[in-house]
């Protein structure tokens, strides 16, 4: 097994919009980086260009097909022989913004297992090697980041399948959390709130207007810069003595005011 001296970060989702924000900023810390995604490496090319010089390794994979976790972990393996960060980026948006008097189990299922169920075994899957790497050498620090977002806590009655997961992201960073303690493993969870990506674009109308009139504090769109920023700090040990807590990077949006 190859013996690599720079820390190893997997972002999941790591080709677009948040996730390539924070696979930029975890390379300008000199990490290296496995990028998962679900389009031929041919299709995002110029993105993995982006990245240099940090060494690359792309894994084409769906995040809710848990065999399509072992075959990643396993070319993890192969190319690094460590895994020191895990980012679960990826997510989707509902198919259709649906009323909750009118969605369908079809779109609920297909949202949960991608945003909740495929992270949670990933998880599991990469906590166990990581324990693993710990056991061999007491000085490896690694850490596992959950980017969930504002819906965890602010309800949106027109996509509920998407608020629910992500509130269930947010139990899932507690319960890792308390779970590898013990074994010197943090995990923290960073919550963007509005952010300019592909996501958010059918919707941009919308949400200049509600920016204009005071939703956020801070009068501006995030940018996939703020989260991958915030994602390094956590990732490089720059917030000590903090497992279990929450980042919100979202303008303020979720401070209550009067």
């Amino acid at each position: 097994m190859p013996t690599h001296d720079k820390p190893v970060a997997l972002v999941t989702g790591g080709s677009r919009g948040i996730g390539y924000g924070i696979a930029q900023a975890l390379a300008a810390e000199g990490m290296s980086l496995v990028i998962n995604g679900r389009r031929p490496e041919a299709d995002i090319a110029d993105a993995l260009d982006g990245l240099k010089p940090a060494e690359t390794l792309y894994c084409q994979a769906d995040i809710s097909d848990l065999d399509d976790h072992a075959r990643m972990i396993d070319a993890i393996r192969e190319r690094f022989g460590r895994l020191d960060v895990l980012v679960n980026n990826a997510g989707v948006a509902p198919d259709v913004r649906a009323d909750l008097l009118d969605a369908t189990p079809e779109s609920f299922d297909r949202l949960i297992r991608i945003n909740l169920r495929g992270p949670y075994f990933l998880t599991q899957a990469v906590a166990r090697w990581m324990i693993e790497q710990r056991g061999a050498d007491a000085d490896r620090r690694p850490s596992i980041i959950n980017v969930s977002s504002i819906s965890a806590v602010v309800a949106s009655t027109n996509r509920g399948d998407y608020c629910i997961s992500k509130a269930g992201v947010g139990m899932s960073t507690q319960l890792w959390a308390a779970r590898l303690g013990e074994h010197g493993i943090p995990v923290y969870e960073v919550r963007p709130g509005v952010i300019k990506t592909d996501m958010t674009a059918g919707v941009a109308d919308k949400y200049d207007k509600l920016i204009a009139e005071g939703l956020t504090i801070e009068p501006r769109w995030g940018v996939p810069e703020d989260i991958g920023r915030a994602v390094a700090t956590l990732a490089s040990g720059g917030l000590s003595y903090a497992t279990g807590n929450v980042l919100y990077i979202d303008g303020g949006l979720a401070a209550p005011r009067l």
